[in-house]
């Protein structure tokens, strides 16, 4: 992990930001249907949005279409469900869709399965299924093995822990091969990568950023892959107001005299 590290400006300011939703640009809360971006963080979003002409998406757990009502107005290529569901730059949508007969099965096993754990929470996400135990922490370990029982069950499946939740996907998605498809499309093509995340999900993002020897940002404590590291959802947010202000600066002012912490010592 590398420590008291400016953000390192490209002279053609070139990138490719991926943003990672709860706990990277919107705070965890006990729900997820509680969670939002604030205003004004949406707003900074459209702004770098538009400085990187469009290079800018949302890769995240969520459906895209709590993706597009959490970020309204704002209107980006998105990832959802780790990458189960695409929107590229052009508006095209691609979705990888479990077996119906498997989904029907599932939904009525871990139903039954949340049923005797009070406190827990199934959210259906069509093709992929996140089991939350935020309000009910000491089921960690029940829950963990209801869903390892549905992947040796369901062999099309693949088990993905969380901050208090574990997921249930198709085999093969993740944040990372997202990532890389993106970066295969133009306005990401020939862009440095930028990839910002809190969570394990976001580990095969950070793990793709690496290899294409782009910038891996790991937000909050905890093992990871990424090479630098913010503090918290609010040094997330001070972040994005620092790398407008450097990148909206003239390009011929010397970055070395800006001084701002941006990684710092939040390592």
């Amino acid at each position: 992990m590398q420590k008291n590290a400016a953000f390192p400006l490209a002279q053609d300011g070139r990138y490719a930001f991926f943003f990672d939703v709860d706990g990277t640009l919107a705070a965890i809360q006990p729900r997820p249907e509680e969670v939002f971006i604030p205003e004004g963080v949406v707003t900074n979003l459209q702004r770098l949005a538009a400085i990187s002409e469009g290079a800018l998406a949302l890769v995240s757990g969520r459906p895209m279409d709590e993706l597009d009502a959490l970020a309204a107005p704002l209107r980006v290529p998105l990832a959802g469900v780790h990458g189960a569901e695409r929107r590229d730059p052009a508006g095209k949508t691609e979705k990888i869709s479990l077996p119906e007969t498997v989904t029907r099965e599932l939904i009525v096993l871990l139903e039954q399965g949340v049923a005797a754990m009070p406190g827990t929470h199934l959210e259906s996400k069509g093709m992929a299924f996140a089991l939350h135990y935020r309000q009910a922490e000491h089921y960690q370990q029940a829950v963990l093995a209801l869903a390892e029982e549905m992947v040796k069950r369901f062999p099309v499946l693949t088990l993905q822990p969380g901050k208090c939740v574990v997921e249930l996907k198709p085999k093969g998605v993740n944040k990372g091969a997202a990532i890389a498809a993106f970066m295969q499309l133009p306005p990401f093509t020939g862009r440095t990568p930028v990839f910002i995340g809190d969570d394990l999900t976001d580990e095969a993002g950070f793990k793709a950023v690496n290899a294409m020897e782009g910038i891996s940002v790991k937000v909050g404590e905890g093992e990871t892959l990424a090479g630098l590291r913010l503090a918290d959802v609010n040094a997330v947010y001070h972040w994005l107001e620092q790398i407008l202000l450097q990148l909206n600066k003239d390009k011929t002012s010397s970055v070395r005299s800006q001084g701002y912490e941006s990684f710092s010592s939040r390592i």
